[in-house]
């Protein structure tokens, strides 16, 4: 039965990692506008040349320039989750930036949903666990989207937030050495990897070599983070995203860590709604208020 299920599965899995025949990879616009966020859809570079990452693009209204927002989704390490996983969206947080005069993007990484292609954030398993590595990835694909969109008519070329969600925040960490003009600040929402170990809550996958990977991220660390974590995130408590904002600024990196109220059952997940949005409300507001006043 095992091995029917293994057979049954082998087409979708080459999908989900084969690159397509003679394609023809295209970076922009893909979609009409719609709904008063402006909603479309793009497609931006990623680091595998035969594929074009899908991405949403939120903005306010007028011809900008806009300073940019880019949001890092969280992930997974089971390759079926990730390929049924939806555009993610975070409309709640994309309205709360777009009311603040931000464009959001928010692209869909490789290995993921509608995008595709092979994943390159793959950690390892517990014993060989490669956090340093799997981060560092995160952040080159946050960065091409970054630097593509910063380089379109309507995007201020500096000053641009990441903020980032779980493995997105845990990437948010690891391109936290980027030029601080291009990249005024980070937020990491429950930044990390290796939570929910075998689907346990509390259980992190070999949590010592994540936090040696985080102070490996802080040495060469130049822009400040700020890291917020609900009281009730079973992925990354808030006693280990202290530890973890420790490990940070051991290595040299700035890292003002926030413990949120409890947001819904499982506070992990608050940045995908509207009432864990107004619960991180004050803090995020605390960080962008500096960043929309730069000249």
């Amino acid at each position: 039965m095992r091995l029917f299920n293994i057979l049954a599965r082998l087409p979708l899995l080459v999908l989900l990692t084969a690159s397509p025949v003679c394609a023809q990879v295209t970076f922009g616009a893909s979609g009409p506008e719609g709904g008063p966020l402006r909603r479309q859809e793009w497609r931006v570079p990623s680091p595998d040349t035969d594929f074009a990452a899908r991405a949403l693009l939120f903005r306010p209204a007028g011809a900008g320039p806009f300073r940019l927002a880019v949001i890092a989704h969280a992930s997974t390490q089971n390759v079926l989750r990730r390929a049924q996983t939806p555009q993610p969206e975070y409309r709640a947080l994309a309205a709360f930036l777009v009311a603040r005069g931000f464009a959001v993007l928010v692209p869909e990484r490789l290995g993921h949903g509608a995008t595709g292609g092979r994943y390159v954030e793959d950690q390892g398993g517990c014993d060989e666990a490669d956090y340093a590595r799997a981060g560092r990835a995160t952040a080159a694909e946050i960065s091409l989207a970054l630097d593509y969109l910063q380089k379109q008519d309507f995007i201020r070329k500096d000053a641009a937030v990441v903020i980032g969600h779980s493995a997105g925040g845990w990437g948010a960490l690891a391109i936290a050495h980027a030029d601080p003009k291009a990249i005024a600040a980070i937020i990491a929402f429950a930044p990390g990897r290796g939570g929910h170990a075998n689907d346990e809550p509390n259980k992190i996958c070999a949590p010592h070599t994540l936090l040696a990977a985080a102070a490996e991220f802080g040495k060469t660390a130049r822009i400040p983070v700020v890291s917020l974590v609900a009281a009730n995130d079973s992925y990354f408590a808030p006693a280990f995203s202290k530890a973890l904002a420790d490990a940070f600024r051991s290595g040299g990196g700035k890292d003002d860590v926030r413990t949120l109220p409890s947001v819904g059952s499982e506070g992990h997940w608050m940045i995908e709604t509207e009432a864990g949005v107004k619960a991180a409300s004050g803090e995020l507001d605390r960080v962008l208020r500096p960043v929309a006043r730069k000249p």
